[in-house]
């Protein structure tokens, strides 16, 4: 085949042609016309590549006996682009298997495969907290039902709230009371009832009581050096250190400080 092939070399150059003309014109792939004229290696298949120089011996005039001894017409049609197809393109092992036992291969791309799964999780969560929900829900309805099929079974009936009721009226005294308790040296007016009780110092550390059918009025010079009980409740503070407050008002419904 090497002589062959130089032959055929000779005949080409001759004629002025180059290799990619050759391969333009017969289909026959550069790497194998080289490996035909002896430039380089080629793995191919002999069958085949004696197929190639028959092409290659037509297309430069040449009776193919003269370049293939052993030579014969084969009625079987040599495909040109099924030899280069596998000379070119050698199938992995695995894929050949996988033809020849389940039948073409077929895989799904990354970002798609991803895609199906995000798909799938969201659908499964959204599933879950749906039917979460509806658990929750039927849970509630069903606990004011089951606790007053439970109170029929006991002869009760569940337990109501209180109703809002308008509270009692507070009790009122039936006098009125007034103790000044003096915290510093304060200056005070008592009118009781109406009249003057009581106006003068009281000083500091001391303390004084009256008591009235109706209402005490009460004006004080420092009212923040004074504390005031008045009805057994106890003010501690009326107002500010020298501050001046008259017509302090006493009376069955409590203080009553102007402002």
């Amino acid at each position: 085949m090497h002589e062959a092939g130089e032959k055929l070399k000779k005949i080409r150059l001759a004629k002025g042609l180059t290799l990619e003309e050759v391969q333009k014109k017969t289909k026959i792939h550069l790497s194998i016309l080289k490996a035909i004229e002896g430039e380089s290696l080629t793995n191919l298949n002999p069958v085949y590549l004696k197929g190639f120089v028959k092409i290659y011996c037509k297309f430069l005039g040449l009776d193919p006996k003269e370049c293939i001894p052993d030579y014969q017409d084969n009625p079987r049609t040599f495909s040109v682009h099924k030899a280069e197809e596998e000379h070119t393109q050698p199938k992995p092992i695995a894929e050949i298997k996988t033809s020849s036992s389940r039948g073409p291969a077929f895989t799904l791309p990354f970002d798609l495969k991803k895609a199906i799964v995000i798909v799938l999780v969201v659908f499964v969560a959204v599933f879950t907290f749906y039917n979460l929900g509806k658990f929750i829900s039927s849970r509630k309805k069903a606990e004011p039902v089951a606790a007053a099929t439970e109170a029929q079974k006991q002869g009760t009936q569940p337990a109501k709230a209180p109703m809002n009721t308008t509270p009692q009226a507070k009790e009122l005294p039936s006098v009125v009371r007034l103790t000044v308790i003096a915290r510093e040296n304060c200056m005070v007016t008592v009118k009781v009832d109406g009249k003057v009780f009581r106006q003068g110092l009281i000083a500091k550390g001391r303390s004084d009581s009256w008591k009235a059918k109706d209402k005490i009025e009460l004006s004080v010079t420092n009212a923040g050096g004074v504390e005031l009980i008045v009805n057994s409740q106890r003010f501690p503070n009326i107002g500010k250190k020298k501050q001046k407050i008259n017509n302090i008002i006493i009376d069955k419904q409590g203080l009553h400080i102007p402002r």
